[in-house]
């Protein structure tokens, strides 16, 4: 059995998202017989309290035969030193630092081979674009009967809010109260972490508003996305999974990494996106959702377009590209 180590990073100031992703990634590589383990920290131990307590948790590399890094902190170095020879993945959204690693993934829907010249090793091999992203399987289960579900062309019921488990700078909160004025008898399905900071907030809100439901460090993303006709979604790895069940979406860019997968993704018709550190933002959001809440055409051609963008077989793809990889150097 081949044994993976991932060392991720999380926190406040990064979010869950690269512990979810790679959780995703180590999934896949168990179904195909690897057992899995991440680098501990109190960080990463809290998403994977929540999200999979069953998974093991170390605090050395020894006994490993192969790494997965997924920290933006991480150069080729420090990927060298851990990794000492042995196969390895590194997980990517940047193309702006040297990378040393056997496969690199970054699922940007603009990335090319040209933008990681120079910065990774002449033999490494790429895996880009949403193809390669990794969305749990929970998704690809559920994405023929979204087809058919957003192909009837609901009105608006259910607005699913999904602005990172970690709330950073208490997003969720501010955009909260953004929407309650203007959705009418709208359901909110509103996605957060234990830890967030606006939780407190919208707990004292969702008593006195039954429009607002909270879903706190849920085990139901996937259903919650089937039964949204619109999202307010962060511009991080939950946009896969937006894509993969054809939800229309309203991306806000929450951080600089956010910003080139968004855009790439606005230019292609997929989803409208706004910079929460706009100065007007607060206005151009109110538009925004009225506009998408008032034009069935646009959501529809908006879900239509995301469900193009990628089918949910990313981590599948990876896992094998990887496993391969380990199982040519232990030959």
């Amino acid at each position: 059995m081949t044994r993976i180590l991932f060392v991720c990073a999380a926190g406040p100031a990064v979010g869950g998202g690269h512990v979810m992703r790679s959780l995703t990634l180590a999934r896949a590589l168990e179904a195909r017989g690897a057992g899995c383990a991440f680098m501990d920290s109190p960080e990463v131990a809290k998403v994977l309290d929540a999200f999979a307590p069953d998974m093991a948790r170390v605090n050395s590399d020894d006994d490993f035969d192969a790494l997965v890094f997924d920290s933006y902190a991480l150069t080729a170095d420090d990927h060298r030193a851990v990794a000492k020879g042995r196969p390895s993945l590194v997980i990517d959204d940047l193309a702006n630092r040297p990378l040393a690693a056997d496969l690199v993934l970054d699922s940007g829907p603009a990335r090319t081979a040209e933008d990681y010249a120079g910065l990774v090793p002449p033999a490494a091999r790429l895996l880009l674009g949403p193809g390669y992203a990794p969305v749990r399987p929970a998704f690809a289960a559920l994405r023929e009967a979204a087809l058919a579900r957003r192909a009837e062309r609901a009105p608006v019921r259910r607005i699913l809010v999904s602005l990172g488990l970690t709330d950073v700078g208490g997003i969720t909160g501010r955009v909260v109260g953004l929407l309650r004025p203007i959705i009418g008898a709208v359901t909110l399905d509103v996605v957060l972490g234990g830890g967030a900071p606006s939780l407190a907030d919208l707990w004292a809100l969702a008593a006195d508003d039954p429009r607002l439901a909270l879903h706190v460090d849920t085990q139901h993303m996937p259903e919650l996305v089937f039964d949204a006709d619109l999202a307010i979604g962060a511009g991080g790895s939950t946009t896969w999974e937006r894509c993969v069940l054809a939800l229309p979406a309203l991306t806000l860019i929450l951080a600089d990494n956010q910003v080139a997968a968004a855009r790439a993704l606005e230019a292609a018709g997929v989803t409208p996106c706004l910079a929460v550190d706009a100065f007007d933002f607060e206005t151009a959001f109110v538009d925004a959702v009225q506009a998408l809440l008032a034009d069935a055409d646009k959501r529809a051609a908006l879900s239509t377009a995301s469900a193009a963008v990628c089918d949910g077989g990313g981590a599948d793809r990876a896992a094998e590209a990887f496993l391969a990889i380990c199982d040519n150097q232990t030959l």
